[in-house]
């Protein structure tokens, strides 16, 4: 067993050859590529459900927003004990097609019960929970596979530009979504999401497999899983970083109820609107993510600083008297939460042995979102009762206390690693 990274290692890690230098791989060309058209699909199908069901299916209920979120995000939690191992020891680029595929699937058959008329709200929640089993694999095997997919110096520069590329997504989606549901209604726009998954799966057919970098497996003994939980708990830096990322991932990463629920109640807003607003918040996870990608030196404290943002950013878009000055506040918050998300992923990556990364990830992003459960509905709770402002009040609070864990941590963190 290979000793663990340190993190003073990775600080100066891979700052040569651009801000698109893992672009250099044809492997990870086509990985980006498929993925950008894939996400795209993805967040016009979440705007969409979120539009369905606060606006058709239910009377503007931000509490049956958060039941979906809950379902959606819960297996993260609730698969964890499978998910990270089977990252770690199953083929990942088959895993990969099997996930995909199922998630394109589940897109389509909600697709026609929308465009059919059929669909009911108890199915919205049935196809939110098993579109949420599926992307509990999904989601560990996708964030490590880009291991195989560039040199380990090169790692920090793609995680971060597959950031850009789902962000980028997400400031395009939502606003193809507004458009797609003011013409021709909700359920196209679940049918485009399936159809996109096919640009996954063919980008992963053409990968050329001699230029796949083999990496270190786990072994299948049993108890994997508590495997993982022993090594992270044996690492209080990465202990820091899953309680940071707790607090704001359960109270403030909840912004399909937030920009919803600010678009209906507070500015009256229609699905093009409301489009408008996901796609103004991606502006800022763009930018985010290009800057972290650029970016060579990954520090303790740029998870305080982006954490404190974030959380002053919810607190403006909480208090914006206008519907511009809450999209401008939201891409302030999203410049904020991508720069914390993406340094808890490459610093989680590169601190961890690689045969234990699929646990660690998986573990990761078990504590991001699999709290949704937890807060979903207790952010939807208080926009139903004492309005969406206040709900975002919430979000401000997470960003605010995860930013004063991380000042407390940090300079313990790094006198240690001197030492």
């Amino acid at each position: 067993m290979t000793a663990p990274a340190n993190p003073a290692d990775f600080a100066h890690a891979g700052h040569s050859g651009g801000l698109f230098r893992s672009l250099r791989n044809h492997n990870y060309r086509l990985w980006v590529a498929g993925a950008f058209v894939s996400n795209i699909g993805t967040w016009v199908q979440r705007t969409a459900q979120d539009w369905l069901v606060l606006t058709m299916l239910t009377h503007h209920s931000a509490s049956a927003v958060g039941l979906v979120m809950a379902l959606q995000f819960g297996p993260q939690m609730l698969l964890l004990p499978w998910t990270g191992v089977a990252a770690d020891r199953l083929d990942q680029r088959r895993l990969l097609m099997i996930t995909q595929g199922a998630m394109g699937v589940l897109a389509l058959a909600l697709g026609v019960l929308t465009v059919t008329g059929m669909v009911r709200l108890w199915q919205v929640d049935v196809f939110a929970f098993l579109l949420g089993c599926a992307a509990a694999f999904d989601a560990p095997v996708r964030q490590t596979f880009v291991g195989q997919l560039v040199a380990q110096e090169e790692l920090s520069n793609a995680v971060a530009l597959n950031s850009t590329s789902f962000n980028g997504a997400r400031m395009i989606g939502p606003a193809v979504a507004g458009l797609i549901i003011a013409a021709t209604g909700l359920g196209w726009s679940f049918v485009i999401n399936g159809v996109s998954f096919f640009a996954v799966l063919l980008a992963l057919m053409l990968m050329r497999g001699a230029e796949l970098r083999p990496i270190a497996r786990a072994s299948r003994r049993a108890g994997g899983f508590a495997e993982g939980l022993r090594y992270v708990a044996a690492r209080p830096d990465l202990l820091a970083i899953l309680a940071m990322l707790f607090l704001i991932g359960t109270f403030g990463l909840n912004f399909a109820l937030f920009i919803s629920t600010m678009a209906v109640q507070a500015f009256h807003a229609d699905a093009r609107g409301y489009g408008l607003l996901s796609s103004a918040m991606a502006v800022g996870t763009v930018s985010g993510a290009l800057l972290n990608a650029r970016a060579g030196r990954l520090r303790f404290a740029m998870l305080t600083n982006s954490a404190a943002l974030f959380g002053i950013g919810c607190l403006l878009a909480a208090l914006a008297p206008g519907y511009w000055w809450f999209a401008a506040a939201l891409v302030l918050t999203g410049m904020a939460a991508l720069s914390f998300t993406n340094a808890t992923n490459s610093i989680m990556q590169l601190a961890s042995e690689p045969a234990m990364r699929g646990r660690v990830q998986a573990l990761r992003l078990g504590v991001a979102l699999g709290g949704t459960p937890i807060g979903a509905p207790i952010v939807g709770f208080v926009a139903d009762h004492a309005g969406p402002r206040w709900a975002l009040g919430v979000g401000a609070a997470s960003g605010l206390a995860a930013a004063l864990i991380g000042a407390w941590v940090a300079p313990r963190w790094f006198a240690r690693d001197q030492a």
